[in-house]
């Protein structure tokens, strides 16, 4: 799957995943679906997104929960 919307840049954000070089993170994006606002009112309240920006960002945050952390078995203390 390919993320041609997500872009990092050293000199924007810190750094963070952000939505075609806009200054508005995908950790935004995201948090707004999560808090349970409609697309309409995302794009309405971040004028420069788009639609697709929104599924992308929710697609790169499902991407990010792959990754497993397997605990390692501690030994006597």
């Amino acid at each position: 799957m390919a993320l041609n919307r997500i872009t990092f840049d050293a000199a924007k954000m810190g750094g963070q995943a952000c939505i075609r070089e806009l200054r508005i993170p995908v950790a935004t994006v995201v948090r707004c679906v999560a808090s349970g606002m409609s697309s309409e009112e995302i794009l309405e309240a971040y004028p420069d997104l788009e639609q697709e920006d929104i599924a992308e960002a929710l697609q790169y945050a499902a991407s990010l929960t792959e990754d497993r952390i397997i605990p390692l078995a501690q030994t006597g203390s």
